[in-house]
């Protein structure tokens, strides 16, 4: 009768461990399923992000370097105040989305960064300095995406954001300071983060 008794306290020991056991490994599979849907999905979202940064980044070009070529760097930076921030709102406008260039030194004080996009361009200053590779940053919130990605100098970039009287020539520099009061987009060299793309779509 003892016997009986330890055995059938195993039986039942082992059916509930067998239970758990079962339970955890679902769980597990369950979550690792999730994770990968959260992956898929930041993946999609970044390359969407990616996607509209490029396509205004493409369209700000092509307009900027027939500015250039048609009336100079002076036609350019007059191009730049009326024109820039509309030429974005039209790819904006396009896909449903908002997309900002903002800046922690910026020339346009509509283009100044909230505290949330300054966290984000001194992370990836810090990726900058550490060499290592720049990915964009994509928060979800609710239905929607944050996407966050930097915006590099170049040597074009430093004609009206590099030093002044070296770079930038002395009449460059005299017409920033008309149309740009309060410019602090100056003094960059090449390859540093001049601000990012702050994009939200859903």
């Amino acid at each position: 009768m003892k016997n009986y008794k330890v055995l059938l306290y195993l039986s039942i020991f082992l059916v509930i461990f067998s239970c758990k056991e079962k339970s955890e490994k679902q769980t597990l599979k369950e979550e690792s399923k999730e994770n990968e849907v959260l992956l898929e999905t930041s993946a999609n979202a970044s390359k969407i992000g990616k996607g509209y940064a490029l396509e205004t980044q493409k369209l700000l070009g092509k307009n900027l370097v027939g500015a250039i070529q048609n009336k100079g760097v002076l036609g350019a930076l007059e191009f730049c105040n009326v024109q820039a921030i509309p030429l974005t709102d039209s790819i904006a406008k396009k896909h449903g989305a908002i997309i900002k260039r903002v800046s922690d030194r910026p020339r346009n004080n509509n283009n100044k960064a909230n505290s949330v996009e300054l966290a984000q361009i001194e992370h990836f200053k810090k990726l900058l300095e550490q060499e290592k590779e720049v990915e964009p940053v994509v928060i979800s919130e609710g239905n929607k995406n944050k996407f966050y990605y930097p915006i590099i100098t170049n040597a074009m970039c430093l004609q009206c954001h590099g030093t002044p009287n070296e770079e930038i020539a002395p009449e460059t520099l005299n017409k920033l300071a008309g149309l740009y009061p309060d410019d602090m987009a100056i003094g960059y060299g090449p390859n540093e983060v001049r601000g990012i793309w702050s994009i939200t779509f859903k």
